[in-house]
């Protein structure tokens, strides 16, 4: 498929590398099919997926699966304590080996009952041992790249991708300074949501706060939004927003603890933004995967000092499942309803010359990612 050159197209304007004099992405990326069916190889199958964390594959043995679109993969402990990541299907008849998560000392397939380890290597296959040429290691598993950061677990499709510490230098050492305990937290809960709207309106809202104090009233009680500033780097961005305003506020009660500088949030091309809120030590994970054109589901997955939070902590869970969520989704429904709208093709990005609270530079930044991945042409 051939993408439509942006700015060629009769009726749309400009989308410039500028941010502050270029136009949005037309409409059109955020519910035709065929960018979508493009988005698949394009954006997923070469970029890092995030697929659970480490303290799921504590245990020799452990393992967890995933899946980007219509590729299953399992993560799993390795005999040496190395985190492995295979595709998910056996290779004698290409049944998928494992489902959900858990722990075992042989992957054996449901089918046929051959049995892997979780070097990849085919230990045990029923009556081949009578069969004329048959050998074990022409039938190992396919391998997939697996990296960590900060205790969260990446998988990449791409044998070629660059590390994602170096794609995203600097990510580290910045989630390490706003969450210092993060080595030590564990997999606490997920939630899940259903929205219909596009994986991208997602993204593009969470990427500013020119929102916040019109949508977000609670939101704004718990940062002090005078200090809230966002940067981009690379393949991320970060907002932080300073001290919080009160330990008595509309969103959650808390006291300062091991958390108490106010919020820090980060995005992670393509699919993924990271949480700290102030108080008790947390952190946790955003993630919007695409559910068709005009579909996402998205799991947050809550990473705690142990999987039962404290009263404050579980008070910070509800506001963002039962306040702030429910805000944006309704948010981002809307929006997408309006993409599609013929009165609608393209807005501006408010940007001002501070790159204050109110500035959309960040979903500018996200959305030019997206216009390269698709080979779409800037001015």
């Amino acid at each position: 498929m051939n993408i439509p050159i942006l700015g060629m197209n009769k009726g749309d304007a400009p989308f410039s590398k500028e941010a502050a004099r270029s136009f949005t992405l037309p409409a059109r990326f955020y519910h035709d099919a065929e960018i979508y069916e493009l988005e698949k190889d394009a954006i997923f199958a070469r970029n890092w997926w995030y697929a659970g964390h480490k303290s799921q594959l504590a245990e020799k043995g452990s393992y967890f699966t995933a899946r980007i679109h219509d590729q299953s993969i399992f993560v799993g402990r390795g005999e040496g304590g190395d985190l492995k990541a295979f595709y998910n299907v056996c290779q004698h008849r290409g049944h998928e080996l494992l489902q959900g998560t858990g722990r075992t000392n042989v992957i054996v397939c449901p089918y046929h009952a051959w049995g892997y380890d979780f070097d990849g290597n085919l230990r045990a296959a029923r009556n081949s041992e009578n069969m004329t040429g048959f050998n074990k290691c022409d039938f190992a598993l396919k391998p997939v790249r697996v990296e960590e950061l900060c205790g969260l677990i990446f998988v990449n499709l791409d044998s070629d991708a660059v590390p994602l510490k170096e794609q995203a230098a600097g990510l580290e050492d910045e989630i390490r300074h706003y969450a210092p305990n993060v080595d030590d937290v564990v997999f606490a809960q997920r939630d899940t949501y259903n929205v219909q709207s596009n994986w991208k309106v997602m993204v593009d809202n969470f990427l500013e706060c020119y929102h916040c104090h019109v949508a977000h009233k609670d939101f704004v009680d718990l940062v002090d939004m005078d200090s809230y500033s966002t940067t981009v780097s690379s393949i991320y961005s970060s907002q932080l927003a300073g001290a919080a305003k009160s330990t008595d506020n509309s969103a959650f009660t808390f006291e300062k603890g091991d958390v108490d500088f106010g919020y820090a949030g980060w995005f992670l091309w393509p699919n993924l933004t990271i949480w700290v809120y102030p108080g008790d030590a947390n952190i946790s994970v955003l993630q919007m995967i695409p559910d068709g054109p005009n579909g996402t589901i998205e799991y947050q997955d809550w990473f705690l000092p142990t999987p039962t939070p404290s009263k404050q902590v579980a008070e910070a869970m509800a506001y963002q499942k039962d306040v702030l969520q429910p805000e944006d989704i309704s948010l981002c429904e809307s929006v997408q309803r309006g993409l599609k709208s013929n009165g609608y093709n393209q807005g501006r990005f408010v940007v001002d010359k501070t790159e204050s609270e109110l500035s959309e530079h960040a979903v500018h930044h996200f959305q030019s990612l997206v216009a390269d991945a698709l080979g779409a042409e800037l001015e």
